[in-house]
């Protein structure tokens, strides 16, 4: 079974940072490209930045390009982002998502995202207070 399990949400104050992680379990972390998606309240989903399955070169959203950075350890199963200089418009609940065979058509919006994108965690929320 496949799971992804995120942590390292909070509460935070504008141009804190925080690092969220994503666990992952169940398949072959190790071949599969990964994603963070954000979904901030009453919006739909937003993909944010995406890393390829052999931790080539990263991918991101350009309103948090600069700010935010991808990472993977593949022998935890894991996927990191850092996230620095936050803003109140990056509150959302944040998502680590994958899917088979991404080939690096990672971007996705709204609806798209659950299309897009098979596997999903449970989400970890951030709150970035002025």
């Amino acid at each position: 079974e496949v799971q992804l399990v995120e942590s390292g949400g909070g509460l935070v104050q504008s141009g804190g940072s925080l690092r969220l992680s994503c666990a992952a379990s169940g398949f072959g972390f190790g071949n599969f490209d990964m994603s963070w998606v954000r979904q901030a309240p009453g919006k739909g989903p937003e993909w944010v930045s995406a890393i390829p399955a052999g931790g080539g070169s990263p991918h991101y959203l350009p309103s948090v390009r600069g700010r935010f950075t991808i990472s993977r350890d593949n022998a935890k199963n894991t996927v990191y982002l850092q996230m620095n200089g936050l803003k109140q418009e990056d509150t959302a609940v944040y998502y680590c998502a994958t899917s088979p065979n991404l080939s690096g058509g990672y971007y996705c919006s709204g609806s798209g995202c659950r299309r897009l994108y098979v596997y999903w965690g449970q989400g970890t929320q951030v709150t970035v207070s002025t």
